[in-house]
């Protein structure tokens, strides 16, 4: 019985898998669509029945380039694709317009073109880590849809590491990110060969342990390329607590600035929390005593989650919009933490090394600025209002 039930959850898992990793072509420009392309890593292998990577594992890393199709008409935040259709539709779906496999030294290339088309003030390069459950094409959607809705400058590039895509399947995962870092650490270093002023890593839920995994064997081995990181952004990070407590003071200085965006309506990380046997997780945090002294700072978007609560940072319309219209996002990009952060209504918290951001939504009746986001030292933890 035991046999027969294990066959049939693997069964479910595959076609789960089967149906979301579907890459959908549109065949040139539709009207109400814009193109955007996303350089990708993988250490996933590749997909026999389609011209992108699969869920397998691989050793040697990949590269690639995918152009997304985006649909205009949509809400920010949104990720329109074609379940319980029979096609997709450009106007109404994301999709691919180009698969195109690239050798190592080509992917380096394309990283340098690109940062020479940018700005100087702008030649950065942004590497977004996906999370759990995740199919390669639904990781370069959402790398796409968080490109566009953001506006963020740079070339966008997206790590891929061999998630199984299906919600069932999270000790495979939590495997498969450990078996990444070393992919995540080469991507690293060609992206430095192609001369960014710095590299900026967004990463989301698993995808964050399986960043900050990659750093701390950057840090033991002294490797330079850690040099180049000039800020990372955990989302939702499924991470004990503890453990990256561990990880932060194995890395020693910490790539600044270092954002941890956090939801304690974040039901995913509850039941992660519950499957580990833990009350929290470094996601769902509510209090920022327990990463004191580390030199980071927490945003908790808990006012802004529904549903599950696990992608607030880049599925809200409410958040997105603020953050797109006031530059909150750009200002984490900058070379110096001083100075004031945007227009928004939050309180802050502040510690020893340790800054607390709760960001509220706005409100026709008032707003209130932020506090510099420079950390103070204080013997005991104060929560005020913003001024």
């Amino acid at each position: 019985m035991a046999m027969r039930a294990s066959l049939l959850i693997g069964t479910l898992l595959l076609a789960a898998c089967a149906v979301r990793e579907q890459a959908d072509f549109v065949e040139g420009p539709a009207p109400g669509t814009t193109w955007l392309p996303v350089l990708v890593a993988t250490t996933r292998a590749p997909d026999p029945n389609q011209p992108i990577p699969g869920w397998d594992r691989s050793a040697e890393v990949s590269h690639g380039r995918y152009t997304v199709s985006i649909p205009l008409d949509r809400e920010p935040g949104e990720l329109p694709r074609p379940r319980g259709r029979t096609e997709a539709v450009p106007q109404e779906d994301f999709m691919l317009a180009e698969a195109q496999p690239l050798g190592a030294d080509e992917f380096v290339s394309a990283v340098r073109a690109g940062l020479n088309q940018q700005p100087p003030n702008e030649r950065e390069a942004v590497i977004f880590v996906h999370g759990f459950n995740t199919t390669f094409v639904e990781g370069v959607y959402r790398t796409a849809q968080m490109t566009y809705d953001l506006r963020l400058p740079g070339v966008i590039l997206h790590y891929s590491w061999p998630s199984l895509g299906a919600p069932l399947a999270y000790a495979h995962d939590r495997d498969s990110a450990l078996f990444a870092r070393d992919g995540l650490v080469q991507m690293l270093r060609e992206v430095r060969a192609a001369g960014p002023r710095r590299i900026i890593i967004v990463a989301h839920s698993m995808g964050s342990q399986l960043t900050m995994e990659a750093l701390r064997q950057m840090a033991l081995s002294h490797d330079p390329t850690l040099g180049a990181l000039g800020g990372v952004i955990l989302i939702s990070p499924d991470i004990d607590v503890d453990l990256f407590r561990m990880q932060a003071e194995a890395i020693g200085t910490l790539p600044q600035p270092f954002l941890i965006i956090t939801s304690q309506r974040d039901r995913v990380l509850t039941l992660s929390a519950r499957l580990s046997g833990e009350a929290r997780r470094l996601g769902n945090l509510s209090d920022a005593r327990a990463v004191e002294g580390l030199d980071v700072t927490l945003i908790d978007v808990s006012a802004f989650s529904v549903g599950a609560g696990h992608f607030t940072a880049a599925s809200s319309p409410a958040l997105l919009n603020l953050f797109a219209q006031i530059g909150a996002v750009n200002a984490a990009f900058q070379d110096e933490r001083a100075g004031s952060l945007p227009l928004l209504p939050a309180t802050i918290l502040t510690l020893q090394n340790t800054t607390q951001v709760i960001l509220q939504p706005m409100t026709e009746t008032g707003q209130r600025r932020l506090m510099p986001w420079r950390p103070r030292q204080a013997a005991q933890p104060e929560t005020q209002p913003a001024d």
